[in-house]
């Protein structure tokens, strides 16, 4: 049986999902708000969420609800 490797925005989807559940940020905060909390990892995710055209202004909900990350 293979072991399937992760796309990393789902690892960053399902970190936000805890922080959500945490009560830590709301669904309807936008992605922006998630920068102070991953520190500087924040530039390189930015980026990754760009590319899959989500804007920091996004309401995080929207991040939650993608079920499938292949570019």
């Amino acid at each position: 049986m293979e072991k399937q490797t992760l796309h990393p925005m789902v690892k960053l989807q399902r970190k936000i999902s805890s922080l959500v559940e945490s009560d830590i940020v709301k669904p309807e905060d936008s992605i922006s708000k998630i920068a102070l909390l991953l520190g500087n990892d924040w530039k390189y995710w930015k980026n990754e969420l760009m590319e899959f055209d989500f804007s920091v202004k996004d309401p995080i909900r929207e991040l939650l609800l993608v079920e499938d990350w292949e570019e």
